[in-house]
């Protein structure tokens, strides 16, 4: 007795097609979640080309202070995260504006200066203490440029030590 076949197809054609299909449609939902802005789930990871980060192509971190706002890029003007929403120093405690470059990191930094003060994700970027690092975005800092939590460990985690760093006003 031959094989069953409908319409001329059998089983194995059937199960083939149907995973190749499957795959297909899980393609096209990781590529929705990216670009819906789920990527942070470890999916996919996206660079979109720069739009209006005011940094040069070269810096992986960008602030602009009169804004409020944040980018991290691949150093090579694509987008990898922002804007965010960030804040600076208080007055009498400014943020400086110029290029600086990415000396230590640490997950979880205690501040000896402001009695032991959490600053979770913390990447150090001059000579004076001053890094990115999380917290609530809308009280201003020492210094530093503090943004939310989950935004402050995309920065930790997409920033290396040498890396440029730019802050514009």
């Amino acid at each position: 007795m031959g094989r069953h076949t409908w319409m001329g197809i059998t089983p194995e054609t059937r199960e083939r097609a149907r995973r190749r299909v499957g795959g297909r449609v899980a393609a096209l939902v990781l590529g929705l979640v990216a670009l819906a802005g789920f990527g942070s789930f470890g999916a996919v990871a996206m660079a979109v080309p720069k739009a209006a980060m005011p940094c040069e192509d070269n810096v992986k971190a960008c602030a602009r202070l009169s804004t409020n706002e944040a980018w991290l890029s691949d150093g090579q003007g694509n987008i990898l995260r922002g804007p965010v929403r960030m804040n600076h120093g208080a007055p009498g405690k400014e943020t400086p504006v110029g290029f600086f470059s990415v000396q230590r990191k640490e997950e979880v930094h205690l501040s000896k200066e402001y009695n032991n003060a959490r600053m979770p994700w913390s990447v150090f970027f001059d000579d004076n203490g001053r890094a990115f690092h999380g917290g609530d975005p809308a009280r201003q800092s020492a210094g530093c440029v503090r943004m939310a939590d989950p935004d402050a460990q995309a920065f930790f985690n997409g920033l290396n030590v040498y890396d440029r760093v730019q802050i514009v006003e």
